[in-house]
């Protein structure tokens, strides 16, 4: 294993709720990453944000480890969950809330629900 391999290992698990993103979650430097960022700032989840951009090895490394080529890239519990379009969809599906739910993970059910319906 190469040493940000080992370091993605360890925040994946270290974390409940890990965003691999351009930027951070208060300055995120893509929309992508915003949006995903955004949706997880909305409903109150708490989470650790890893910006790829200051680290070439860890941008790289992210989408080795996961096989996704694409970035943002949202772990629960230490599983990959997906990038944008399907955090998306499973926002508005109510799929994120019973991932977090079945995990455990705190999150605020009315946001969520304001979500789906400022997108019905």
């Amino acid at each position: 294993m190469t040493d940000a391999t080992d370091q993605i290992k360890q925040t994946v698990t270290a974390n409940d709720v890990v965003l691999f993103m351009k930027g951070t979650k208060d300055m995120p430097q893509c929309g992508f990453s915003s949006r995903v960022a955004g949706v997880l700032n909305y409903m109150g989840v708490n989470f650790a944000d890893v910006n790829v951009l200051a680290d070439a090895d860890i941008r790289q490394g992210i989408k080795d480890y996961s096989d996704w080529p694409t970035i943002p890239q949202l772990y629960v519990k230490g599983e990959f969950v997906g990038g944008c379009d399907i955090v998306t969809e499973m926002t508005l599906s109510g799929e994120l809330d019973q991932l977090f739910e079945t995990n455990g993970i705190t999150y605020d059910k009315d946001a969520a629900e304001k979500i789906r319906e400022a997108n019905a």
